[in-house]
């Protein structure tokens, strides 16, 4: 494992395998049967698989478009969806 960015892997992992390692570190922790350290580790992991999922989603969003339509209600090309 990289010294300087411990989970520098999470970087490289598509929001599909990032959510569901992050699910099943969830369970593990909810199921109370990991030691301590391993816990704490595991938990560090989950935060890093947090990050990449909300950035993998900021990107998705800001690639997300919307369908401008004219008065009469015809599409007239795309605009940024705005998701506030």
């Amino acid at each position: 494992m990289n010294s300087e960015k411990p989970h520098a892997d999470v970087d490289q992992l598509s929001f599909e395998r990032a959510i569901e390692e992050l699910e099943s570190i969830v369970k593990r922790l909810e199921d109370g049967k990991v030691a301590l350290e391993e816990s704490v580790a595991i938990y560090e992991r989950g935060e890093a698989l947090k990050r990449r999922c909300e950035e993998l989603l900021r990107h998705a969003e800001a690639r997300v478009e919307k369908i401008a339509l004219d008065v009469s209600g015809k599409p007239v090309g795309t605009e940024p969806l705005d998701v506030k």
